[in-house]
């Protein structure tokens, strides 16, 4: 489980994003990379990482159910994702 400060930063980072992306579109359109380097640095979509949605773990994400590799086995292996089965033959 990821820590509550990380899960919170990674909502400060997107909210920062949605509220400077048009600005950052237009500077990039004009140009203008000396106003573009003086907007936050978060506002940055590059500086967005995936995280899961449950445990807000970073690595092995799925980006299709937007949840961890861990998460999907156990919710999979419970039969709470629609569609999914364990495979065998």
């Amino acid at each position: 489980m990821a820590k509550e400060s990380m899960k919170a930063r990674e909502i400060k980072r997107q909210k920062l994003v949605d509220k400077y992306a048009a600005r950052r579109a237009r500077l990039k359109a004009e140009g203008d990379y000396q106003a573009l380097s003086r907007l936050p640095r978060n506002s940055s979509r590059i500086r967005l990482h995936n995280r899961c949605k449950l445990t807000g773990r970073p690595k092995g994400y799925i980006r299709q159910f937007g949840i961890s590799r861990i998460t999907f086995r156990e919710m999979a292996n419970t039969g709470l994702i629609p569609g999914i089965k364990k495979a065998s033959w």
